[in-house]
């Protein structure tokens, strides 16, 4: 997504002189585009985000609209003083954009894992919280928040080349978008994760039970209306994100079904233990941390069969799966 939200960028700093755009020393290969095209506009602070988020609210209040890049835990996490205090209290126009949520940055290690920046920062009010599924979305998140006031974080994912079917790159400030529709299981996730949500229901539809498949891109202002759509109509819905369980899509739509009082049941399908002193490849910390497609697929069936309806062997489901579930924890 990272080259799209850059030619985004440029297109807009084209038409918008306020555009500007920030990092802490990263971006190489990936900012050149916006870099080379407007050279007073673009500001290397070297790897202090505290700074790059102070610096961002000063030009913001003086009629910029700065945009902040950083792997997305440095971009929440290590400045978020910065940012209640700055752009957040004061309805500032800072777009915090942070690139490989989840084990993105796999075998960089724990310390690049972002798995709470979206429960962290979707508390502060005012401050919308976007995690586009795809490429496309993503510009489409970009052009809406670009027309919007008060400030925005925009959650990245790394691949540039993946389109959700059905999406098409729809993006609505405070909408969820139903990409697939099915009357036995539901799933709702939360950006790069809906591949593995659509992944699960291909291997549920095997075996003759059909999906529905929700993208949740706007986690604040949350698609209320949306998932009250949803949730009212199955007794239970399986919430699908590279993050931690807790604060996350999860707790989101946990919240929803209990304000609407729809009667659904959620599971949880995030990450729910530290993952320190592990490190792998994207997939395969996906695999050890519950998260997979295999895993969405288990997590759904469970809940079907504690529901009532009739059970589908194990061995027919796993068959099809083009990736075996792993037998044990290395």
């Amino acid at each position: 997504m990272r080259k799209a939200l850059v030619r985004t960028l440029v297109e807009l700093a084209e038409k918008d002189p306020r555009v500007l755009l920030m990092t802490a020393d990263l971006g190489y290969n990936f900012l050149e585009p916006f870099a080379e095209r407007f050279p007073d506009r673009f500001f290397n602070v070297g790897v202090a985000e505290q700074n790059l988020v102070g610096l961002a609210t000063g030009l913001a209040d003086e009629g910029f609209i700065p945009y902040v890049y950083s792997i997305a835990t440095f971009a929440a996490l290590r400045p978020y003083e910065f940012i209640r205090n700055g752009p957040v209290l004061q309805r500032l126009p800072v777009r915090i954009v942070g690139v490989g949520g989840g084990f993105e940055y796999d075998h960089a290690g724990p310390t690049h894992y972002a798995l709470e920046d979206v429960g962290a920062l979707r508390m502060q009010p005012g401050l919308q919280v976007i995690a586009p599924a795809d490429f496309e979305q993503c510009r489409s998140a970009v052009l809406a928040v670009h027309a919007m006031p008060g400030p925005a974080y925009l959650r990245l994912g790394k691949d540039e080349t993946y389109t959700v079917p059905g999406l098409a790159g729809r993006f609505e400030p405070g909408r969820a978008h139903v990409v697939r529709q099915g009357a036995d299981a539901l799933f709702i996730a939360m950006g790069p994760s809906v591949a593995s949500a659509l992944r699960a229901a291909d291997l549920l539809a095997a075996q003759g039970l059909e999906s529905t498949v929700m993208v949740v891109a706007c986690i604040s202002p949350p698609p209320m209306e949306d998932l009250r759509a949803v949730l009212t109509r199955f007794p239970w819905a399986v919430t699908v994100e590279a993050h931690y369980a807790v604060g996350g899509l999860g707790s989101l739509v946990c919240e929803a079904a209990a304000e609407i009082g729809s009667g659904c049941r959620v599971i949880r399908c995030g990450v729910t233990r530290n993952p320190s002193g592990e490190q792998g490849g994207q997939e395969f910390m996906q695999r050890l941390h519950g998260i997979s497609p295999e895993h969405l697929v288990e997590a759904a069936l469970r809940a079907r069969r504690e529901s009532g309806a009739p059970a589908v062997p194990a061995s027919d489901w796993k068959a099809a799966a083009s990736i075996p579930v792993p037998k044990s924890t290395p």
